[in-house]
């Protein structure tokens, strides 16, 4: 038997978590045991459905236990069942809202019968929503620690493999270009070498989208032990590497299995990456302004090649 959702939030701490509430269910999925992973799937396949369910409807369509959907609302930080609803139905009205603002309003996995077309709707209404749901989950503070830690270090170590090294890739050439003494690597060997010569006053940034790629991992705790600030960039705000780090700035990527990290990972990634960037540029404003002019610069004669 079904139950009528709750109104409102009762309180600014309830609205900041129906805010973020399937960003934090995406997050936490790696970390949950098997049967709350199946309230999750079952959450996320219908959040305005599950609003509307009792916790023993709920329980009974993940093939599970009231109990074990009790702990899942207390695994992604919730008090009790009546918030995770109250938290649904707001998540699935602001939806409603953005699919009838956005002219991609399309969802679902891409499928073998989809026209290129509804391809492309798809994929640009992804990630999109990656970009928002990235913008607010995206903690302001610690990025502002981030950017401090960026633009006092002596010199800065960038960790990431695939994907994730070209976008400390990207990161490290915009760092270069503004004076910043700036590394990336991308062989996990190469990587724990450069770790063992960081320490005080050096920052080590580790790229993963799932948080847990070993050749980031060993690195960037490597870099901790010798002293360095650590800083993560991961989906996963309970992963292996934002355990480990300092500092953890997450994405929310909203994952297709046909297209599983691919090119939202990397855009959000950018998108975070960028902010980080601007943010130490902003330090030094005239100086970085100057940087980025003599930069581009030097290498205007060989444009339209």
């Amino acid at each position: 038997m079904s139950e009528r959702p709750p109104h409102a939030p009762e309180s600014a701490e309830q609205a900041g978590r129906a805010a973020d509430v399937l960003v934090r269910i995406r997050g936490a999925v790696p970390t949950l045991q098997p049967a709350e992973q199946r309230v999750a799937a079952a959450v996320l396949d219908d959040p305005a459905a599950a609003a509307r369910m009792s916790s023993t409807n709920l329980a009974g369509q993940a093939r599970t236990s009231v109990t074990t959907v009790m702990r899942f609302c207390r695994a992604i930080g919730l008090r009790n069942y009546p918030q995770l609803r109250i938290a649904l139905a707001s998540a699935a009205a602001r939806e409603d809202v953005r699919n009838k603002d956005s002219q991609w309003a399309t969802k679902g996995d891409i499928s073998e019968e989809d026209s290129l077309a509804q391809v492309v709707d798809k994929i640009i209404y992804n990630e999109s929503g990656t970009l928002e749901d990235t913008r607010a989950q995206l903690d302001l503070d610690v990025l502002a620690r981030a950017v401090d830690a960026v633009a006092a270090a002596r010199r800065i170590d960038i960790f990431g493999l695939g994907a994730s090294g070209f976008v400390g890739g990207d990161l490290h050439q915009k760092l270069h270009r503004i004076g910043h003494m700036a590394f990336v690597w991308t062989d996990g060997h190469a990587a724990l070498t450069a770790s063992a010569l960081l320490g005080e006053g050096d920052v080590a940034i580790g790229i993963s989208h799932t948080g847990s790629t070993v050749d980031t991992l060993e690195p960037l705790q490597a870099a901790g032990e010798r002293g360095a600030t650590t800083i993560a960039l991961t989906n996963f705000a309970r992963s292996p590497m934002a355990e480990c780090a300092d500092l953890v700035l997450t994405t929310a990527v909203r994952e297709m299995p046909f297209r599983s990290g691919a090119t939202a990972s990397r855009i959000a990634q950018l998108a975070v990456v960028d902010c980080l960037f601007v943010g130490v540029a902003q330090k030094s404003y005239a100086e970085s302004t100057a940087a980025l002019a003599r930069t581009y610069g030097a290498v205007r004669h060989l444009r339209g090649r």
